[in-house]
C-alpha cells in the first residue's frame, strides 16, 4: 500500500468514535437486559423475544422492528465479547476506509440483511439476535475495499488485509456448521450485504466513478433481485406471536385475581366468624368480590384464540378450568350462606 493511503486509513490510530459508539450500545443493551431478567452467561429465549429477538412468528406477524432490533442482543456474556473484539478489530479499519457516515449505513444495513436471511432460513425453528451479522458486513466491506484498491497496495499489505479478513469469515462461517447454535444464516447474510454496500459506497479515491460504475450497477442489480427472492418467500409463522403474547398476559391477571380473590376469601371467613356481618353479606362479598373476578378471567380467557400450536395452548385451557372452577365454586358458597338463617349475637360458621 503506498504511504498516502496508509496515511488515509491509520491503521495503528486510535479506535474511532461510531465504532467505539455501536459497541457501548451494545454493552448497554446486555447490561439493561441483565436487570430486566436476562441470565448473565444465558439468557432464555422467552427474554430475547420479549426484548426483540428476531423469529418468525413474532417478525412475520407485524413487528418487522425485530430484523433490526435483534443486531443489538446477546444471549451471554461470552456471545458479547466475541462479537464486541470482532467490532473491534474490523469497525476500526472499516470506519476509516468509508468515513463514519457510510460506516454506519453499512453496518446497520447488513445486520438486517443477514436478519432478514436467517429469517427466511430459521423460520419457525429458531430464536436469533446478536450483532454477528452486521460485523460479517463489515468484513465484506472490508475485503471489498481492499480489493477494488489492490493496485494503490502493497502485495505484501494486500495479502495481509484480504487474506486475513478472508480467513477469519471463513473459519467463522465453517465453524457455524460444526458448533451448534450459531445462525450462520446471519453470517451470509451480513457477509454479503455488506459486500454489495461497500461497493456502492465505495470512496472515489479508491477506484475511480467512470471504472466503477458497470460494477456498481451489477451489485445494485443483484442485491434488489435478492430481495425480491427472499421477501417473496418469507416463512409462513407457525402462531401468532401476538396471540401468545396475549394469553400470557391474561394468564398472569388471573394469578392476580386468584391472589386477590384467595385474600378477600380468608377476609370475608374472618368476618363471618367474629359475627359482624350476616350471611347475606358474606354470600353478596363472595359473588362481587370471588366468584366475579374469576368469571370475568373465564371470559376474558375465552375470548382469547385457540390455536393448538401456541406454546401456551395447553395453559390456555388450564387456566379456563381453573378460573370456570373457582368461579362456580364460590357461587355455590354464596347461595349456601343466604341459606342458613342468621343468628344476632352468634358467630357465623359457614
Amino acid at each position: 500500500m503506498d504511504q498516502s493511503l496508509l496515511t488515509r486509513i491509520e491503521l495503528r490510530a486510535p479506535v474511532p468514535p461510531m465504532t467505539r459508539l455501536l459497541i457501548t450500545l451494545n454493552v448497554l443493551v446486555f447490561v439493561v437486559m441483565l436487570f430486566g431478567g436476562a441470565g448473565f452467561w444465558h439468557s432464555p429465549n422467552t427474554v430475547q423475544l420479549t426484548w426483540g429477538a428476531n423469529f418468525a412468528p413474532a417478525t412475520a406477524d407485524g413487528q418487522w422492528w425485530r430484523l433490526a432490533s435483534a443486531m443489538f442482543l446477546h444471549f451471554g456474556a461470552l456471545h458479547l465479547g466475541m462479537n464486541m473484539l470482532a467490532l473491534w478489530d474490523g469497525g476500526k479499519l472499516v470506519e476509516r476506509m468509508f468515513g463514519a457516515v457510510r460506516f454506519v449505513v453499512i453496518y446497520l444495513v447488513s445486520g438486517v440483511g443477514g436478519n432478514l436471511l436467517s429469517l427466511v432460513i430459521q423460520g419457525n425453528d429458531a430464536v436469533s439476535g446478536g450483532a454477528s451479522g452486521a460485523i460479517f458486513g463489515i468484513y465484506g466491506a472490508l475485503l471489498a475495499y481492499v480489493w477494488f484498491g489492490r493496485k494503490q497496495m502493497q502485495a505484501q499489505e494486500f495479502r495481509w488485509l484480504f487474506w486475513g479478513a478472508l480467513l477469519f469469515s471463513a473459519l467463522t462461517i465453517a465453524m457455524g456448521y460444526i458448533i451448534p447454535g450459531i445462525d450462520n444464516s446471519a453470517h451470509i447474510g451480513g457477509f454479503v450485504t455488506g459486500m454489495v454496500m461497500a461497493t456502492l459506497l465505495l470512496p472515489v479515491t479508491i477506484v475511480p466513478s467512470k471504472q466503477l460504475t458497470l460494477t456498481q450497477w451489477l451489485a445494485a442489480v443483484s442485491w434488489v433481485v435478492a430481495l425480491f427472492v427472499l421477501v417473496t418467500h418469507l416463512p409462513t409463522p407457525k402462531y401468532r406471536w401476538q396471540q401468545e403474547v396475549a394469553i400470557q398476559k391474561q394468564v398472569q391477571k388471573l394469578n392476580q385475581v386468584d391472589q386477590k380473590a384467595q385474600q378477600k376469601w380468608r377476609q370475608i371467613i374472618l368476618e363471618g366468624r367474629e359475627g359482624s356481618v350476616s350471611f347475606d353479606d358474606m354470600a353478596a362479598q363472595i359473588d362481587a368480590q370471588v366468584a366475579t373476578p374469576y368469571e370475568e378471567s373465564f371470559e376474558k380467557l375465552s375470548a382469547l384464540p385457540e390455536d393448538p400450536n401456541l406454546p401456551s395452548a395447553a395453559l390456555l385451557e388450564q387456566a379456563k378450568a381453573y378460573a370456570l372452577q373457582r368461579s362456580e365454586a364460590s357461587k355455590a358458597a354464596a347461595d349456601k350462606l343466604r341459606n342458613v338463617p342468621f343468628m344476632p349475637g352468634k358467630p357465623a360458621t359457614p
